[in-house]
């Protein structure tokens, strides 16, 4: 038993790494933004991770937040998609660029712009 204990600590230390290593990945696009073009922006204090495809805009809110603290959060998604894009927002995206998320979620939101 004294020869696998290397190999145990091996397999702990990689268990206790794994979720570090997976929250410093960040966001990442749903699949219609694969190959947009990546802006980040923290605003008021809220991070945000833009991806910009043509004319629509997936915004991303990185980091954890209260439920008190998500009510600016809507507004500044729009204003983060604005200022990183240089275009105005229309609106919620809508057919195959449309959110799957339900109206309302400060995680993530979708746009249509006006470039």
């Amino acid at each position: 038993m004294r020869h696998f204990a290397p190999l145990i600590i091996l397999i702990r230390a990689a268990a206790l790494a794994l979720p570090l290593w997976l929250a410093a990945c960040g966001a990442s696009p749903a699949p219609q933004f694969f190959g947009a073009e990546r802006h980040d922006i923290t605003l008021e204090g809220y991070r945000f991770a833009v991806l910009q495809k043509g004319s629509y805009a997936e915004v991303i809110r990185l980091g954890y937040l209260s439920m008190a603290q998500r009510k600016a959060v809507p507004a500044l998604m729009v204003e983060a998609a604005e200022r990183t894009t240089g275009c105005r927002v229309m609106g919620p995206a809508q057919g195959r660029m449309r959110s799957p998320s339900l109206p309302g979620d400060t995680g993530e939101a979708r746009f249509e712009l006006d470039c």
